[in-house]
């Protein structure tokens, strides 16, 4: 045994949370997990750029004179870059949330820019494969914080997984209406200006919460669901106020002034969360300085240390993360429990990720081919260019609305009732037969509708699958795993958007050119008008959907028993031993 004397700044320190510094509080809550939880709000809030390609598409396809399959084939390569984030997770595994954030920022503002300068006459019109690479690009460093700050808020919260996936898949959905309300008020109408706006913005919010985001723990954790809620009502509020704006633009005409009034609303409700941050943060310190004596001791005993020592004891540093090498084939095909951690190799050759993967790619890639067209299908059906505006808006609306419902309304059901995720996502793909249907028999004046059944329906199926995929295949190798689920969407999307849509698009207004008895000259792009350019292509995308549905419910019954168990209680019996461990220790943990 042996007695040493603490330094001062030790004594005066927990975790980083100091008590005598008079920045020890605002140190707390720059450090806490409340707070990385509000710059992830912060970094999804803008990271949903890629469901902006019909405020611009049309400006593209003019100025470069596209046809719509090249149109299309832009938009399958956004749609590819977006959901190819194999890459950003098998970073995430060997490198820190910072670096994966860093590297995302790069990637944003590089594609984005150069794609900005050939508009506006910067540098040469590129060649067609030149923008594909572009497009890809950019769409996929939206991957890279999707991955890092997401995926370190889901490991931050496990037990609430499906309600920080929901809520923060929501404010992506949301952040197509943000971003547009914040591009209005900074340049009014000028489209050459929303690219430029998107290779900046979500770059410069990367950019200043780079170091928040890293994998910290949650003190209270009772009271973890009462946050999500008041930042749900937060959310919803703010999708109320977006939504009654965007009714407001398309009947009237905005000032420069009421955009910006508008965009202010808009970012004042996305700092309110903060308050509640800290006051959460004020209620640990409270309990923490209540159970801890007022005064730290001059001395502490430590016990069992080696003669000679003269200092605490350094914390053993965490080896660094690396990825699982190659499973013998034996141990592919003799995968865990469901529910246990499984190696990438083992989930990636898993029935119920073939199951996800054929059902997502016919669910989420007839909803993308609907929002990269809704431009092009608005103007074939008479809908002013205001009009098609707020289309893009409203998907971006209900797209929140339907992830925060998946992930909140989910774990209620699975909570309440043992209800398998998978259910619902069986039941989202048979509703979005619905839209498609609507869309194929062109009711007059139902792209409204269509365009909210869309965007709730492709809102509710991502969250669904990233936390099932979390739940069947463990934590472990989330940030790959979370990855390799969301190959499907740009499978679907070339499938059915480039060779479905854009194709019989294509052939229709080619079919009304040579009726006009006209001839279309080289560059030239093709326009089509009436119900016959999208007519055939959606009844096909309307039949591929409830296959896709019919493929779920295989998966339903597959999980049934696995989600009638109590399927965290691994990590239920971590915190309770992390909250014995902290008992006897001093600070925040």
């Amino acid at each position: 045994m042996q007695r040493m004397t603490i330094p001062e700044s030790a004594a005066n320190t927990s975790d980083g949370a100091g008590r005598g510094h008079p920045k020890s509080f605002i140190w707390q809550v720059l450090t806490g997990p409340w707070f990385m939880l509000f710059a992830t709000l912060l970094i999804m809030s803008v990271n949903g750029t890629s469901y902006m390609f019909g405020l611009y598409s049309n400006g593209i396809k003019s100025y470069f004179g596209y046809d719509q399959t090249t149109l299309n084939l832009l938009g399958f390569y956004k749609d590819l870059g977006g959901n190819l984030g194999v890459v950003s997770g098998f970073i995430y595994e060997l490198a820190p949330p910072w670096a994966v954030l860093l590297i995302g920022a790069l990637m944003n503002f590089s594609s984005y820019f150069t794609v900005s300068l050939a508009i506006t006459g910067g540098i040469p019109k590129p060649p067609i494969w030149q923008m594909c690479l572009y497009t890809c690009f950019g769409a996929n460093s939206l991957s890279f914080p999707n991955t890092g700050a997401l995926v370190t808020c889901v490991k931050n919260f496990p037990e609430n997984r499906g309600i920080v996936i929901g809520l923060l898949k929501g404010f992506i959905g949301l952040s197509g209406a943000i971003i547009t309300q914040i591009y209005h008020a900074s340049f009014g109408d000028d489209p050459e200006k929303v690219i430029l706006l998107i290779a900046c913005l979500p770059t410069a919010v990367s950019l200043v919460f780079i170091r928040v985001i890293r994998i910290t723990k949650v003190s209270h954790r009772v009271k973890e669901v009462a946050i999500f809620y008041r930042l749900l009502y937060i959310a919803l509020g703010l999708a109320g106020f977006l939504t009654i704006v965007i009714i407001l633009q398309t009947r009237i005409k905005f000032t420069r002034y009421e955009y910006v009034g508008s965009a202010l609303v808009v970012l004042m409700m996305l700092i309110l969360p903060l308050g509640f941050i800290v006051n959460e943060e004020t209620k640990v310190r409270k309990a923490e300085i209540k159970c801890l004596p007022n005064d730290l001791p001059s001395e502490v005993v430590l016990v069992n240390q080696p003669p000679g020592r003269t200092s605490l004891p350094e914390a053993t540093p965490n080896p660094p993360r690396k990825l699982d090498p190659l499973s013998r084939l034996g141990d592919i095909l003799r995968p865990p429990k469901r529910g246990e951690d499984h190696s990438i190799l083992q989930a990636i050759f898993n029935i119920d990720m073939l199951i996800i993967i054929i059902s997502t790619t016919c669910g989420v890639g007839g909803i993308l081919a609907v929002i990269d067209n809704l431009g092009q299908i608005g103007s074939s059906l008479g809908y002013p260019p205001r009009s098609i505006a707020a289309f893009i808006s409203l998907v971006s609306i209900w797209n929140f609305l339907g992830r925060v419902f998946a992930g909140f309304y989910s774990e209620y059901l699975l909570t309440k009732y043992k209800l398998p995720r998978p259910a619902m996502l069986a039941a989202i793909l048979l509703f979005t037969c619905v839209g498609h249907g609507l869309l194929a028999c062109a009711v007059p004046n139902s792209l409204y509708i269509t365009t909210m059944i869309m965007g709730f329906c492709l809102g509710v199926q991502l969250p669904l699958v990233c936390t099932i995929i979390s739940e069947v295949y463990g934590l472990k190798h989330f940030s790959t795993l979370y990855n390799v689920g969301s190959v499907s969407s740009p499978i679907g999307s070339y499938i059915f958007n480039v060779k479905v849509a854009g194709h019989l698009y294509d052939k229709e207004a080619l079919r009304q050119l040579r009726a006009s008895g006209l001839t279309r000259r080289a560059g030239d792009p093709l326009s089509c008008t009436g119900i016959k350019c999208y007519q055939t292509a959606f009844i096909i995308i309307t039949a591929a959907t409830f296959f896709g549905c019919l493929v779920s419910l295989a998966l339903v019954l597959r999980t049934r028993k696995f989600y009638k168990g109590d399927i965290y209680a691994r990590f239920r019996e971590d915190r309770e031993n992390s909250a014995a461990t902290s008992d006897v220790t001093p600070g925040r943990n």
